[in-house]
């Protein structure tokens, strides 16, 4: 092994290159593991990020809970136990198992609305038609499929360091299964399912990558394809879209789809649902044309829920050539899909894809083939009450979105403070707007520099946060430089838990495995039990920030039924949040967001106007 990389400056210390390794893997060996906090350490921040949602004497009651709790014996071998379980030599992640199933694989409501996440991409002016816009999508998704799977996709960094890379391995040609009580994945072959799922009109069909020469299709050929596709689904849904099955309850899937498989005796559906979860990807051609920026989050979030196989990860093209994508989130968080869809959408506007010869031999073209699922009348009782319950779902739920221009990345700069800070701390005073508190929230933090790790809690409601938005709404506090200092002080607490939290010492993740290990003999120690510890983590404002200037937007579902997913994305000259709801206020949160917003700018501009006056007045 050695201590420099062949492609760039040496690694900082600790890292190594692992020569055995694809290139993609080659730090994979020497990535630290996740630590163990300290309890102490847990302890104080827990007390310190729960302390401005409680009242005086809540908050008496919660530090004599933590007080018991660090004192006792119990809490002791129970960090004696984690800290065990994280240094067997056979473990890469002592929560990597324990949350893949608490967050995902054993979650039981639907994954869409709950689980998945979108990406609205840019609209390209030069394919408005959906056949070729997706058909350069594909193409020049293959070029990354290609660097994936051959393992020689570039490992990535942050601040020189390298990032866990292993679930990169479900990015392509994968599936989540429902399985009771607890869901799998698989990984396929790439080389014997060379090939991607078209979705139109609830019908299915498999679209091959290459040609009867076995040579990669252009995307002319792609185009072609993806015509035929389209004119021979017709102007008629199918009436028994076997895709809404997946927008189910896992549980109510998992029986659905023993149904499937009992209804083709044969083993014909078998085949058929291998060759779908087998896939490179699923791409669904929707057949409506959405416009504004919430008709389309809507349709990529969660269309009709018909024309969709909401186990996979899929590129959803609409009538008038928009498009977007949807993530399966359960092996991979949204870093990776995030890269993958830069990466397409960045090589295809610089034109840097070779998109082939535009010229089409129909004859070298494979046929494209229908998959029909034999189905019996209890599968389509099945596909009707998995819709009906779909509309239900959905027709609950509401979508806003506010595209803030009134600054981004450049005037945070500017005014030397942190865009995500800045972000974070405009949550907070709209919800104080609204409801006079701070909103328990939760920013999530990729802990990929740890091995298989994935996110950490950034408790983004603070004292110093609470504190700066109270004198914002205080009308006797009116001087802009004292609001600035305010200001600045919650925004360097947040940064600082955020760096905690990237570090793997945030509070949440080490408490679940605490709690995880306790055996039945014991009992429930008081700072579960205690009302503060389900209160400072019901997160009413489940926040994420991923930014891409390839994007539209893109978001996600609330995490509790009195919540709201505020997914945002920072650009240089604006602040996009999509707010998602179970129809609550969110038309009054996004109000409150702008308004926040602009007095946040007109608090800075004040304080650097009364900064270059008090300067003058030197002179």
């Amino acid at each position: 092994m050695s201590r420099k990389s062949s492609s760039g400056p040496a690694l900082p210390p600790g890292y190594s290159v692992d020569s055995s390794a694809p290139p993609m893997l080659r730090y994979q060996a020497s990535l630290p593991r996740l630590p163990v906090p300290t309890l102490e350490s847990t302890c104080a921040k827990y007390l310190e990020t729960a302390q401005p949602l409680l009242t005086k004497e809540e908050y008496t009651k919660t530090k004599s809970a933590v007080s018991s709790f660090l004192s006792s014996p119990l809490a002791s071998e129970l960090q004696k136990r984690l800290k065990d379980r994280a240094a067997a030599p056979e473990t890469l992640s002592w929560l990597s198992d324990w949350w893949n199933e608490a967050a995902y694989m054993g979650y039981r409501d639907p994954v869409v609305v709950y689980v998945s996440y979108f990406f609205v991409h840019l609209d390209d002016r030069t394919r408005r038609d959906p056949a070729k816009r997706a058909a350069s999508l594909i193409k020049a998704m293959l070029p990354f499929r290609e660097l994936v799977e051959s393992g020689r996709l570039e490992p990535e960094k942050v601040r020189g360091a390298p990032l866990c890379m292993a679930s990169y391995k479900w990015l392509f040609h994968s599936s989540r299964y429902p399985v009771k009580p607890s869901d799998t994945a698989a990984k396929f072959d790439p080389n014997s399912n060379n090939h991607i799922i078209v979705v139109r009109k609830n019908r299915f069909y498999l679209l091959p990558l290459t040609n009867r020469s076995r040579s990669e299709l252009s995307a002319a050929e792609l185009e072609a394809q993806l015509n035929s596709i389209i004119a021979q689904a017709g102007p008629t849904p199918h009436p028994h879209p076997i895709g809404a099955l997946t927008s189910d309850n896992r549980d109510l899937w998992a029986d659905a789809r023993e149904a499937l498989l009992a209804a083709s005796p044969s083993g014909k559906n078998a085949a058929l649902l291998k060759k779908i979860e087998g896939a490179m990807i699923v791409l669904a051609l929707d057949d409506t044309q959405p416009v504004t920026r919430e008709d389309i989050s809507w349709g990529t979030w969660v269309g009709d829920g018909r024309n969709r196989w909401f186990d996979k990860h899929q590129l959803v093209v609409y009538d008038n050539g928009r498009s977007g994508f949807l993530g399966e989130h359960s092996c991979m968080d949204g870093t990776p899909t995030l890269r993958m869809n830069e990466f397409v959408l960045a090589s295809l506007a610089s034109g840097k894809i070779d998109l082939g010869p535009e010229q089409v031999d129909r004859a070298k073209l494979p046929e494209v083939e229908e998959l029909v699922f034999e189905l019996d009348e209890k599968v389509q009782t099945l596909v009707k009450g998995a819709e009906s319950r779909f509309d239900e779902l959905v027709g609950k739920h509401d979508l806003h979105v506010l595209h803030y221009e009134g600054f981004g990345k450049n005037f945070t700069k500017q005014h030397k403070t942190s865009p995500d800070a800045t972000a974070q701390l405009i949550k907070q005073l709209a919800f104080h707007k609204m409801h006079g508190r701070p909103g328990v929230t939760y920013e999530s933090a990729q802990t990929r520099k740890y091995q298989l790790g994935r996110t950490e809690v950034i408790r983004s409601a603070s004292n110093e946060s609470k504190a700066w938005a109270e004198a914002m709404l205080d009308p006797n506090v009116s001087d802009p430089v004292q609001l600035r200092a305010l200001f600045t002080r919650a925004a360097a607490r947040h940064i600082q838990y955020a760096s905690w939290a990237a570090d793997g010492q945030g509070v949440d993740r080490h408490l679940f495995g605490l709690k995880k290990l306790l055996q039945p003999s014991e009992p429930l120690p008081a700072i579960y039990t205690d009302p503060t510890f389900s209160k400072s983590s019901h997160w009413e404002l489940s926040t994420s920030q991923l930014s891409s200037a390839f994007f539209d937007g893109w978001g996600y579902g609330e995490v509790v039924e009195d919540g709201y997913g505020l997914a945002y994305a920072i650009g240089d000259d604006y602040i996009r949040w999509t707010i998602t709801s179970l129809r609550r206020d969110t038309q009054v949160l996004k109000h409150y967001l702008a308004e926040a917003a602009t007095e946040v700018k007109h608090m800075l501009e004040a304080a650097a106007k009364k900064d270059r006056e008090a300067e003058k007045a030197k002179l």
